[in-house]
């Protein structure tokens, strides 16, 4: 299955009306933070397939009412329930056959919203203990893809302390094996490479959009 991934900034590529033609063949979207939900409900509005997120560190305007416990976007300005975004931060759901998590947020910097220490994050991430366990026994794997905005820790990551990645996330990684994980939060230039591998995990960073291929089961 062929899904997009976008983070970070809005692409013209994106943000077109070619948008329909040009990613047809998309049967899953992910949006890992630092983006206006309106930008999320002009790709869902247009591809009309199902939509994952996580917030970052910026355009958090909403993220208050999402942590009470509201877990999509069938908001005023997005009505149709075929047009919906799950925020899948903290959860864990199947989707086309693929075990998807997400884990939202940046390092720890400045104290503003949806920033965490390494121990807290690492704290959040035992809080999908549970669900990765019952993956495991009732379909032989824990997980396919983790959702992210910050990156793991030394994988594409910066030395700043707001662009900083989680160690969590290495042990997430090591202890779990997802096929991927999907993130954002890092800019890329032209000569910076979005894909890194960790073990058995292919890293994504999807600073503005990247499509990826993946299917249920590892078979990438």
């Amino acid at each position: 299955m062929r899904i997009l991934c976008v983070a970070d900034q809005v692409d013209p590529l994106i943000y077109s009306p070619g948008i329909k033609q040009r990613f047809s063949d998309v049967g899953l979207v992910i949006g890992c933070g630092d983006l206006r939900l309106s930008y999320y409900d002009y790709i869902i509005s247009n591809l009309n397939r199902p939509f994952f997120f996580v917030f970052g560190n910026h355009d958090l305007n909403r993220l208050r009412e999402f942590r009470r416990g509201n877990g999509d976007l069938r908001a005023p300005s997005y009505p149709a329930p075929t047009m919906s975004a799950c925020y899948i931060n903290g959860r864990v759901r199947q989707e086309k056959g693929l075990l998807i998590a997400g884990l939202g947020g940046s390092r720890w910097y400045n104290g503003g919203p949806n920033q965490f220490t390494e121990i807290q994050m690492f704290f959040r991430a035992l809080g999908l203990l549970p669900a990765l366990l019952v993956n495991r026994l009732r379909r032989g794997r824990f997980l396919d893809l983790l959702i992210t905005h910050a990156p793991p820790y030394g994988i594409g990551d910066r030395s700043d302390p707001c662009h900083r990645g989680f160690k969590t996330f290495l042990w997430f990684m090591k202890l779990f094996r997802p096929v991927c994980l999907v993130h954002g939060h890092i800019h890329l230039d032209t000569a910076e490479t979005s894909r890194r591998r960790y073990g058995n995990t292919l890293v994504v960073n999807a600073f503005k959009h990247t499509v990826l291929e993946l299917e249920p089961a590892g078979r990438t």
